[in-house]
């Protein structure tokens, strides 16, 4: 398990340095992607497979339409792909400070990637993720309210900021 997570970690840090250093939004959805793919896998070697489940169900149907839609409107006829040189400096870049700042911390990280959610006790009757997910609803309401609030402010700005000079975003099309 130790090793899957490894992997999955890797992966991640790698897709988040291709939604970091990608100007183009083509490119940056499969990084996006990518993120939230390996980190639902990490949720399920950890044993939240229904809070995994649920999180990339409603980051796929959710943001990834924001994404796309806004993506759509600020088209680029000659968009940089991953292989531009200002895009190579800046995922070099990005990787020797992930390498740096992780190689200062590493001796504290080994021991952290073995436990489990699973491992509450023997005779446990209940999975830490749907449990949570109970909780979730009865206590944090208006956490989740807030929460949709902060999602509804995130896709008016994402409008926004791509409407371009003369014609808007939320125009006829």
């Amino acid at each position: 398990m130790c090793f899957a997570v490894i992997c999955f970690l890797i992966c991640w840090i790698v897709g988040a340095i291709a939604v970091a250093s990608n100007p183009s939004p083509f490119f940056g959805a499969l990084g996006l992607v990518m993120v939230a793919g390996v980190g639902c896998g990490i949720l399920v070697e950890y044993g939240s497979s229904f809070l995994a489940l649920i999180l990339f169900l409603i980051y796929l149907g959710g943001m990834l339409v924001v994404f796309a839609y806004s993506a759509a409107l600020a088209a680029e006829p000659y968009p940089e792909s991953w292989v531009s040189p200002t895009v190579m400096a800046y995922m070099c870049s990005y990787m020797i400070i992930v390498v740096g700042v992780s190689s200062k911390f590493w001796h504290g990280w080994i021991g952290g990637l073995s436990w489990s959610a699973d491992e509450w006790g023997p005779f446990y009757i209940f999975r830490a993720d749907s449990g949570g997910v109970a909780v979730m609803y009865s206590e944090g309401g208006g956490l989740l309210v807030v929460g949709a609030g902060v999602l509804l402010l995130v896709l008016f700005v994402v409008l926004e900021l791509t409407r371009g000079l003369s014609r808007g975003a939320l125009r006829a099309i």
